[in-house]
């Protein structure tokens, strides 16, 4: 589909909504031909490889599907690989759109394909990428080992109709001025997707903390978590995709890399956000330590609607206010029981001091 035809769907008729509700209940989606699980027995799964066959998705496009919520697996026996219920399987299948509908949701695209969407040439559609009004969903490596992204076409499609003069004309004044410095939010906009869908997949308050970790290299992650007893367990309980990081060494070391905030006030973020988190992480249970009895740490989490999450840093826009905070202020008046300002246990300093 073309990004013409999206619009005029959209604007004739209901826009069916990207699905992606990861707390649905599966229990809800029984197929009519498909039989309840017995009670007391586990309904019947299937593996990965064989669910994607049904789904008539490859198997790269299931494993992305699955990243972005739209399918729902589960733990293979003693954690073993992933699998998927046969009633998920029966749920998508009955869609209207099937098959069709979900390999169009997970459609990506590079560069060139993406231009010819939306009707714009490579080089205007790289300049809307850089400046961060699309956002990449994954990547991989060409035979020169560089990066290249890929986009969703879905989200293309409504970023064409929700922002059309992007399309056409001169760029805005701050997108051009950003991007004649060098700016390139691409990795940015990859890094705090990747982490808002990790996070959806935990309430575990030392996961959710060891989520944002993962954005930190190791100086600022040991000025932000000075026990390294603590560190260790981040290292230990960080929620991962499903289906794991890239095959090949190349692969993992550019995702290792790409992993990383590189930008001040993006790691400024995430070290609020961590700072934050542990005090959630650390009210519910201390980190294991040396000697310390096993059974005492199985306190189960409690359920994340019943404390209030750190604030998350938004994919960046090019209309997006700048998140270095002003001179002289601090970006909040919390303080710990001993009187630290949260600035301060980050080990925040103003240029001014040096």
């Amino acid at each position: 589909m073309t990004v013409k035809e999206a619009i005029r769907a959209r604007t004739g008729s209901a826009y069916e909504v990207r699905g992606g509700d990861e707390s649905r209940d599966e229990g809800e989606h029984t197929s009519p031909g498909t039989s309840a699980a017995t009670p007391g027995t586990a309904p019947p799964t299937v593996a990965a490889g064989r669910a994607a066959q049904e789904l008539g998705l490859r198997r790269s496009e299931f494993e992305l599907a699955v990243h972005l919520g739209l399918i729902a697996v589960t733990a293979g026996p003693g954690g073993g690989r992933p699998r998927v219920h046969e009633r998920e399987i029966a749920r998508l299948r009955e869609d209207p759109g099937f098959p069709d509908g979900l390999a169009e949701r997970v459609r990506t695209v590079g560069t060139a394909e993406g231009a010819a969407l939306l009707g714009i040439v490579p080089a205007r559609f790289t300049r809307l990428a850089r400046a961060g009004c699309v956002s990449p969903v994954t990547f991989y490596l060409n035979r020169y080992r560089a990066v290249v992204w890929l986009y969703l076409a879905d989200e293309l499609a409504s970023f064409a109709v929700r922002e059309p003069e992007l399309l056409a004309g001169r760029t805005p004044l701050g997108m051009r001025t950003m991007l004649e410095a060098g700016g390139d939010r691409r990795a940015r906009n990859w890094r705090s997707q990747r982490i808002d869908r990790l996070l959806k997949r935990t309430a575990d308050p030392w996961a959710r903390a060891a989520v944002e970790a993962s954005a930190l290299d190791s100086a600022h992650l040991a000025e932000v978590v000075e026990d390294p007893y603590e560190r260790a367990y981040l290292a230990r309980v960080r929620p991962e995709p499903v289906f794991g990081r890239p095959g090949s060494v190349a692969a993992r070391e550019t995702m290792g890399e790409l992993m990383l905030a590189d930008d001040p006030d993006e790691i400024l973020w995430r070290r609020i956000n961590l700072t934050l988190g542990l005090d959630l992480a650390r009210e519910e249970r201390p980190a294991p330590h040396p000697g310390d009895d096993p059974g005492a740490r199985t306190t189960p989490a409690p359920d994340s609607t019943s404390r209030v999450a750190p604030p998350q840093a938004p994919p960046v826009t090019e209309t997006a206010p700048p998140l270095s905070p002003p001179a002289g202020e601090t970006p909040s008046g919390l303080r710990e029981p001993g009187g630290k300002r949260l600035l301060a246990r980050l080990g925040w300093r103003r240029r001014s001091d040096g």
